[in-house]
């Protein structure tokens, strides 16, 4: 009997961040990893540490915003592993500036590989994992898919269309009754290079809002979603704050954004206007900027997470529990004798 193959990996924006997290987290695991993202330097460092740590990797240097790259690089991991298990969309760009200044260019670049470039992952993964009729697509998202923030207008847009487009390839997939599983993923703010490395037109460094956490315990949180694909995993307890808060009271939240919004996008420390970005093009060509960012000493290295399911489940059950002791004291006055 031929010996089973072990279980293949494709991470997007593979070579730093979560990115980055993931596809080690995979690795660590006995895992292949296909690892694609356009710096060549981070691609190479990412497949050697995915094998020092005992997984098997492909590197694929290639931009999520062209589809037929995608395609091809679907390929390439099938062929050097014998398919793929899971897909995770997980590649990124952003811009930091107000609306107004932020340039059509931008938001197409922006869309192009926050939303697009999911949707070029997806269809890439689903041209083989039809075939073989079983597979995992995750599509890593944010809190900001459900509230969007000031300043990153082109991203939090980008990242609800993501929820969209999940939305109806869902019900698509449960009409064909196709055994192609798909789950969404929800971040908070991670302490990862992209806030030395997005565009930014702010006075101050970008740095992601508090709580901050550390990549590689977000990523065993998307191992996690990856292995059991529920419908949805929040991560964090401020991304769960995040989406309950605006479901109740979106005209509040909206105000306490305009107040604290844009401090809390931004460090006490001086832009550097003359630093390079990674909108157009990577960064990390040449050299390698790793999983972390610059905010270690501040990055919680444990995270929980919660499929919405049970946190419904959760506040229901509270609200009942609420109305039943609201009518039984109400009771209790009624029956007093006066």
């Amino acid at each position: 009997m031929a010996a089973q193959r072990a279980r293949t990996v494709v991470v997007t924006g593979g070579s730093a961040g979560v990115g980055r997290a993931v596809a080690l987290a995979f690795g660590r695991r006995g895992w292949n990893v296909g690892v694609i993202a356009r710096g060549e330097a981070g691609v190479e460092a990412t497949v050697r540490e995915i094998r020092s740590a005992g997984g098997e990797a492909r590197g694929v240097v290639a931009d999520v915003a062209d589809a037929e790259a995608m395609r091809d690089a679907a390929r390439i991991v099938a062929r050097a592993f014998g398919g793929i298990d899971v897909w995770i969309n997980n590649a990124m760009a952003t811009v930091y500036a107000p609306v107004q200044e932020t340039t059509p260019a931008e938001f197409a670049r922006v869309t192009a590989v926050t939303y697009l470039g999911q949707v070029h992952g997806t269809l890439a993964a689903l041209e083989q994992m039809r075939r073989q009729d079983r597979g995992t697509v995750v599509l890593v998202g944010s809190a900001l898919a459900y509230r969007s923030i000031p300043l990153q207008s082109a991203y939090c847009a980008a990242k609800a269309a993501v929820r969209g487009f999940a939305d109806s390839l869902r019900s698509e997939l449960l009409h064909d009754g196709s055994r192609v599983r798909l789950t969404m993923v929800q971040l908070p703010a991670v302490d990862t290079p992209q806030f030395d490395w997005a565009r930014s037109r702010l006075p101050r460094r970008p740095q992601p809002v508090p709580p901050i956490f550390t990549p590689e315990a977000v990523a065993e949180r998307i191992v996690e979603a990856a292995l059991a694909a529920p419908r949805e995993l929040w991560i964090g307890t401020p991304a769960w704050k995040a989406i309950l808060g605006t479901m109740a009271a979106p005209g509040l939240v909206d105000r306490y954004l305009a107040r604290h919004g844009y401090d809390g996008e931004m460090s006490d420390e001086p832009a550097r206007p003359d630093r390079p970005d990674n909108l157009d093009a990577p960064v990390d060509r040449e050299r390698d900027h790793g999983a972390r960012g610059r905010f270690g000493d501040r990055a919680i290295g444990r995270v929980v997470a919660a499929d919405p399911r049970s946190l419904r489940a959760g506040l229901a059950g509270a609200g009942l529990a609420l109305v039943a002791g609201a009518a039984w004291l109400a009771a209790r006055r009624r029956d007093r004798p006066s």
